[in-house]
């Protein structure tokens, strides 16, 4: 079935054992191309999704900096649609990419544990049969480009733990230097990996001077971000106590756990429990084990943090792979019988996660998409609703600017409630609409509004939160998709204001929001 775990040779390092690589390949193949057919077919369902209309949108400012991310997915949002102008599909390619990348790495990893064909098959599935690690590579967001670089990271560090190769490190620490650029969740896994090697091993990780060296490159490509953060009050630690507060909406600290194992869906779950099993307990693997203590240490950090349940997934990777090793490693002690029965399980776990990965993906066709049956199941399915109705909403605004006079129309503006209806608006009308703005998120950050504009297109908010700004506020057009995401694109009504009471530069500060 597989090779037995890497046994330490005459020097004291793992070497792995032989095993044909066409044949290795070939099982790894047989999972990957699959899973890329599956995410290519879906990334060509449904439209733009809220965040990558935002992506797009900020990519049209560049910028060292933004409210919620780094510069990474907007320049990488912006380079796709040059290529592909108007291309949802085009655009989410890179993270098709980096997601099957992530499950060639995860079967790569078991075999750097000393697995076989098998156990790298068997990594593979339990990766690429988890709807949330799978399927977010069907969209452009960064969550999808974050967790597939963590894999990378954590790959180049088994890699060094076998070879000692100290290069490895670097190309670790340039990698870490990129993600920095999309998200702030890295050093978490690299003080994770300090304390627990240091307490398990290998002590001399944390000495190696290309790692120091790849630190300063990490440190110095971050600078810009820096100080973009502390000119703008550090809007992304501001976020962080957001995301804090709606953890509650999922249980709180109460279910973290179990919803963050869960991620990794029925197979992936087995697999990367008993994954941190092997690594903290079996002998064959114990230089390994600090790595089994990291995902520990992140499951505590973000917990006390109120970090969202995902934060820890891009260490799943190297877990699953070590399940995968152990539990074919198991089978092959096994007498005949319980052998059959335990491939029976694993068999049926597999096929049962397959089906359901599937069953989760977006092959409907929109006519048969239900309307959310309230904002819980919009917010559980935000990937699908969230995707909906932004061409209804932009027709529905441009019309409502042509009905506005030609003295109204010079100096207009439009004022979206939320980032995701003024990125569609400057995604799907930026030709036809006169300028837009919006106190949400990192739209917030793109400009402040003229006090001079003689007509005001809001589109959703609060009438009196308007009429506290605006002597004039009067409903004139309403978008109400059949699916949309609550807010957004349904139940939005869309209002005229004219007569500012307060100039801009007092009151948008009080306006933007997280």
């Amino acid at each position: 079935m597989v090779n037995s775990p890497a046994q330490p040779n005459s020097s004291g390092r793992h070497r792995l054992e032989p095993d044909r690589p066409i044949i290795a390949w070939t099982a790894i193949a047989a999972v990957a191309v699959p899973a890329a057919v599956v995410l290519l077919l879906a990334a060509t369902r449904y439209g733009y999704f809220g965040d990558e209309l935002y992506f797009l949108a900020a990519g049209r400012r560049p910028s060292f900096g933004y409210a919620d991310q780094g510069p990474v997915l907007p320049l990488l949002a912006r380079l796709m649609d040059t290529i592909a102008p108007g291309s949802y599909f085009v655009l989410r390619l890179p993270a098709v990419a980096l997601t099957v990348t992530a499950i060639v790495l995860c079967a790569l990893l078991a075999r750097e544990f000393g697995g076989g064909r098998w156990a790298q098959a068997l990594a593979a599935a339990g990766y690429a049969t988890s709807p949330f690690l799978l399927l977010q590579g069907t969209m452009l967001t960064t969550n999808a480009v974050d967790t597939a670089l963590w894999v990378i990271i954590t790959w180049l560090v088994v890699r060094w733990v076998r070879t000692r190769d100290d290069r490895l490190l670097l190309a670790a620490a340039l990698v870490t230097a990129v993600d920095m650029q999309v998200k702030w969740l890295i050093p978490f896994f690299w003080l994770a990996v300090a304390a627990s090697s240091l307490v398990f091993g290998p002590r001399d990780l944390v000495r190696r001077p290309l790692l120091w060296l790849g630190g300063a490159i990490v440190v110095a490509a971050t600078i810009p971000e820096l100080l973009w953060q502390a000119h703008h009050d550090w809007p992304q630690l501001e976020m962080g106590r957001v995301i804090g507060n709606e953890q509650d909406i999922l249980g709180g600290r109460l279910m973290f756990l179990p919803m963050s194992v869960s991620l990794a869906g029925f197979l992936g779950a087995v697999l990367l429990v008993f994954g941190v099993w092997v690594l903290l307990v079996w002998e064959s693997l114990r230089r390994y084990r600090f790595l089994g203590a990291t995902l520990i240490l992140l499951y505590l950090a973000f917990l006390i943090t109120g970090g969202r349940i995902y934060y820890a997934a891009g260490m799943y990777g190297v877990l699953i792979a070590a399940g995968a090793v152990g539990v074919v490693t198991t089978a092959e002690r096994m007498r005949v019988e319980t052998r059959r029965a335990l491939i029976a399980v694993v068999t049926v776990l597999t096929l049962g996660a397959t089906a359901f990965v599937l069953y989760s993906t977006p092959w409907r066709p929109a006519a048969d998409v239900h309307p959310p049956a309230d904002d819980a199941e919009a917010a559980i399915n935000i990937g699908v609703y969230g995707s909906f109705g932004w061409h209804e909403l932009t027709d529905e605004v441009e019309r409502v600017y042509a009905g506005l006079t030609q003295q109204e129309r010079v100096r207009a503006i439009i004022l979206a409630d939320t980032y995701w209806q003024a990125s569609a608006l400057d995604e799907l009308g930026r030709h036809d609409l006169p300028p837009i703005y919006s106190p949400s998120r990192g739209f917030g950050y793109f400009g402040t509004p003229p006090d001079d504009a003689s007509a005001v297109i809001a589109v959703g908010g609060y009438e009196a939160v308007l009429r506290y700004q605006f002597e004039h506020v009067d409903p004139v057009g309403k978008v109400d998709t059949r699916i949309g995401f609550p807010g957004n694109t349904q139940n939005v009504t869309i209002w005229k204001c004219t007569g500012l009471k307060k100039s801009w530069t007092q009151v948008w500060p009080n306006w933007m929001h997280l």
